[in-house]
């Protein structure tokens, strides 16, 4: 008779049997045959690709734990106590997984009966006995903890393997944090999909990684609905974008668009760029208005009358009749293009009226002839001309009289000037172009064709827009929901945004709640303590964050003579390597190239954001404009002072360095020459 197996090889056992049991499930996908099922040719190339989504997202990731946790409930969850209910057991994972009778085997995370795996505790155990995390060695199950929440008397403490999980080095894109999400990042998680919601996170609070979890939430709980209307992320930039890319497909959702703000406003190729005033003035909600004066200019009132030849009889509109209903869809504010679709039917409707009070019979088709005909088109043309959105701002910013009269109130003298072309362009082809520009233009394509709105938008990084790239991203999700999440401490942009209901007010949903999450569980205590010492200046207004993690981290600064700075920033870099994990090099921009050729000389390479890291290619040179939402295990930072230096004011400098100090998980070396920032170089 063989011993009992111990719980280590129990636990191993179920995941082997998970494991088979998900390939089964892709297998009985595989085997789908839909020759005899599908009506047409269409619907059997929808199912078709149905299921071969449904293959892709049954597909079991090599190294990445199928599930994570157990719970051992004292009574079935949602029954009544008073029914003696029995006690089950669900072990909880990335997705659902069943046996061939239909049973469980893995609960997928974001089902309510797993909810109790991140919210329980002593005081409130939601039923729970026993919860149970896993450790893992690549894929390889390799421990457990039991946490007894049954024990009252005793006292929560830290869990290892959560704390394990937390510190595990870095190396390769961004990793979900399914295994490690707090109870206050759970309540995120799971907000309902009806009201946006605005998470202000200090660095290290995991805000990225809740935004996209809560992506991977709401389509698993209105799945068929955002099918339908679809879900975007918007990151601040390619790099940041190819760092998370890999987080919801390893939460099994596969069909996430991705996108920058540039992206989604790409109607005119960006080749120019603006001072830092003049983007700022061109972000600030006042052009929307001037724009919205613009595009109306060229509607007219009519001077003549129309008059319609059918057959034998002439229809006559008169030119009063007409500036009436001209007034009337003025007045209704519709989109510009609608009201212009609108206008010949308009018209076409008052001929009709004429024709019935003559005695004749007119039907629909009648008065879409009416409307087609060609006196009316004129008549169109004449009064409300047609409008190209890039043409339109091209000459805005080109015809100093055709600015001044629209933004007439709203931007004074000099502010024009300063958006103003230097050398106008010949076409909105040969025009240089700047991003700002680009968000120009997609406002003024909304007032002429609305913009299609999605069902759920994530925004990251939020602080970093304009009011008006604000209002570009308000227009993707103006009938649906977004999740905001950002850092006002974090604004690196001139423009950076003040508040967040200021931010909210131009994103079209004033009405979102805004949470602040300050459990930090990436930086060091140490190091964002250090970092918190730049808040007064920066950010004055919130809650420095304080670091959960067991360990201190590593952390030093060390001052050397000028011409020792290159060798000992690449020494710091040996330094770092030396331990396990990823390594990121962060520098003022200018300072890239140096550094470059630094490391190149003594033999170390290196890689440009957002290039993956593996283990044989553990070092980044970051330009510190590119720094934002990256991490990694240890951070060698060159030169404070030089990273402030090269932002167009102290307070935008300083908070560039605030996001560079933060970058760190594990251990931060600050190497410098020049003087540090006054907050910096005091004693803690």
């Amino acid at each position: 008779m063989s011993a009992t197996p111990d719980p280590l090889q129990r636990e191993r056992a179920h995941l082997a049997a998970s494991r088979a049991a998900l390939r089964a499930m892709r297998a009985d996908a595989e085997a789908l045959d839909i020759k005899d099922v599908a009506a047409n040719w269409v619907n059997a190339q929808v199912l078709q690709r149905q299921i071969e989504e449904r293959i892709a997202a049954l597909a079991d990731m090599a190294g990445t734990p199928l599930f994570f946790g157990r719970l051992d409930y004292a009574y079935a969850p949602g029954a009544d106590l008073a029914e003696g209910a029995g006690g089950e057991r669900f072990y909880i994972g990335r997705r659902h997984v069943h046996d061939a009778d239909g049973d469980p085997m893995v609960i997928d995370w974001r089902a309510p009966v797993s909810q109790p795996f991140y919210r329980a505790s002593k005081k409130e155990p939601l039923g729970v006995l026993t919860r149970r995390r896993f450790g893992y060695t690549g894929g390889e199950l390799t421990a457990y903890e039991d946490e007894d929440l049954t024990d009252t008397a005793g006292q929560e403490r830290a869990s290892a393997l959560l704390q394990a999980e937390i510190e595990r080095p870095r190396v390769g894109p961004m990793r979900d944090i399914v295994a490690t999400i707090q109870p206050e990042q759970d309540e995120i998680v799971r907000a309902g999909i009806g009201a946006s919601l605005c998470v202000q996170g200090a660095p290290g609070t995991g805000k990225t990684a809740v935004g996209l979890h809560r992506v991977a939430y709401l389509l698993y709980a209105h799945r068929e609905r955002l099918a339908r209307t679809g879900t975007l992320v918007i990151g601040p930039n390619r790099s940041f974008l190819r760092y998370i890319e890999q987080v919801l497909p390893a939460l099994g959702e596969l069909n996430v668009a991705q996108a920058t703000v540039d992206d989604l406003v790409a109607h005119v190729e960006v080749r120019g760029t603006d001072t830092p005033e003049a983007a700022r003035l061109k972000g600030d909600a006042r052009m929307a208005e001037v724009l919205r004066r613009a595009v109306r200019s060229g509607v007219t009132m009519p001077t003549e009358p129309v008059v319609v030849i059918r057959g034998s009889r002439r229809w006559r509109v008169p030119a009063y009749e007409l500036e009436e209903i001209v007034r009337e869809l003025l007045a209704r504010d519709m989109r510009y293009g609608a009201a212009r679709d609108a206008l010949p039917q308009r018209i076409a409707h008052a001929v009709l009226v004429r024709m019935e009070q003559a005695g004749e019979a007119p039907d629909d088709r009648v008065q879409d002839a009416v409307a087609r005909n060609a006196a009316v088109k004129a008549a169109v043309k004449a009064v409300w001309p047609a409008v190209d959105p890039a043409k339109l701002v091209l000459r805005l910013l080109s015809d100093a009289e055709f600015l001044a009269e629209h933004a007439d109130g709203l931007l004074d003298e000099d502010e024009q000037r300063t958006i103003l072309w230097a050398k106008p362009p010949r076409s909105v082809k040969s025009a240089k172009w700047s991003a700002a520009d680009a968000v120009l233009v997609d406002e003024a394509a909304d007032l002429v064709t609305r913009t299609p709105s999605l069902g759920h938008v994530v925004l990251d990084e939020a602080q970093d827009l304009s009011p008006m790239q604000y209002r570009a991203v308000g227009r993707r999700c103006a009938t649906g929901s977004a999740t905001v999440l950002g850092d006002l401490a974090q604004g690196t942009t001139p423009w950076a945004t003040g508040s967040w209901e200021e931010a909210l007010r131009h994103l079209g949903k004033p009405e979102a709640a805004v949470e602040e999450l300050t459990q930090g569980f990436r930086v060091p205590r140490e190091v964002i303590a250090y970092a918190s010492r730049l808040l007064p200046d920066i950010a004055p207004e919130l809650t420095p964050a304080s670091s959960v993690r067991e360990s201190p981290g590593d952390f030093t600064v060390r001052h050397v003579a000028g011409d020792e700075l290159d060798g000992a920033v690449v020494e710091a870099c040996r330094r770092a390597l030396g331990r396990e994990g990823s390594t990121g090099l962060i520098a003022a921009d200018d300072r890239v190239p140096v550094l470059a050729e630094a490391l190149t000389a003594a033999g170390l390479a290196y890689l440009a954001p957002g290039e993956e890291t593996s283990a044989e290619a553990r070092l980044t040179l970051v330009p510190a404009s590119l720094a934002k939402g990256l991490e990694y295990d240890y951070v060698v930072l060159d030169e404070p002072a030089a990273v402030v230096a090269a932002e167009p004011d102290v307070r935008t400098g300083l908070r560039r360095l605030y996001v560079a100090l933060t970058r760190a998980v594990s251990g931060l070396a600050v190497v410098h020459a020049r003087a540090l920032p006054e907050r910096l170089a005091t004693a803690a």
